[in-house]
Formats: C-alpha cells, structure tokens, sequence
C-alpha cells in the first residue's frame, strides 16, 4: 500500500520548498507540534520518495554561468535504442542541467546553462552535434526570465 499525504505532511513539504535547512524543532514548532512526531513525517517522506533531495539552489549568474538556452532536439529514428542512446549521452554533458522527452515537434527539449554565447558555440560543435543520430537541432536563447522555481504548489494536489 502506497503512503498517502495528509495536511501535516503538504505543510511540512512546503516548508521544506521554501527552506531545506530549517531544523525540525522551527518546522514543528511553526506547525505547532513536537519534533518527534516531524522528524518521523520528514524520515517517512524521504523514504517513500517525495523528498528526493535536498540542494542549494545556486545564482547562475553569480557562478559565471550567464546563458540559458532551450534546445529542441528531433532524433533521426524513434526505437527504444536511439532513445535510450541519446539520454545516456545527454546525462555525461554537465552543461545540460534538464532533459525532458515530449510530444509536439521534437523528442526532446533541453535546458543547457554556460558562460555565454562563445560557450554554448563550443558545446554545439564539440559535443552536441557529433552525436550520429541527431536529426534536427532548433536553439532558444533566453533573453530574460520572468519565473523559475522548483517548488511545486501542494495546495494543487
């Protein structure tokens, strides 16, 4: 039987969205609970998969990465084995921070962060286009971002 979420737990994972290092006894204590009975939500919910990780969420720009672009990648065939090809190179280019299988005109979308316009040249030319079954290659260059967030609205669920 799988683990279904109740109110405590949306709440503690919303929490934890907003802020991975709170300890348990600010998070109980804002809920209005010991830490006891928090820290054994929080351990069920890393055990049962809803926390995968927790990460600090870094400044792009403040790192030198200064570029986002948006790539739609269509492969040159659709078997399971250029499929499963194309994720395991994509997966050894650190450049490329998501990867997204879709429906529409490509098979894939890529998210690729670098330095800049120089840099994202250099990964086209040396990686991303020596893969053999790339069919077509379509670059969105990010002009400015209005919204980017990893939190997930659980008043939704």
């Amino acid at each position: 039987m799988s683990y279904t979420l109740d109110k405590i737990d949306t709440q503690i994972l919303a929490i934890l969205q907003k802020d991975s290092n709170r300890t348990t006894k600010s998070i109980a204590k804002e809920l209005g609970m010991t830490t006891s009975p928090v820290f054994e939500r929080i351990k069920k919910l890393e055990k049962e998969g809803y926390i995968k990780k927790y990460v600090a969420v870094l400044d792009n720009k403040k790192v030198g990465l200064k570029l986002t672009v948006f790539i739609g990648i269509t492969l040159q065939g659709h078997t399971r084995s250029y499929l499963e090809k194309f994720v395991t190179e994509i997966n050894n280019f650190p450049e490329i921070a998501e990867c997204h299988r879709v429906s529409g005109n490509y098979d894939y979308l890529l998210k690729l962060i670098v330095e800049d316009i120089q840099a994202y040249e250099t990964f086209l030319i040396s990686k991303l286009t020596l893969l053999p079954y790339l069919g077509n290659v379509q670059s969105l260059i990010t002009l400015s971002t209005g919204k980017e967030t990893n939190e997930i609205d659980l008043s939704r669920v």
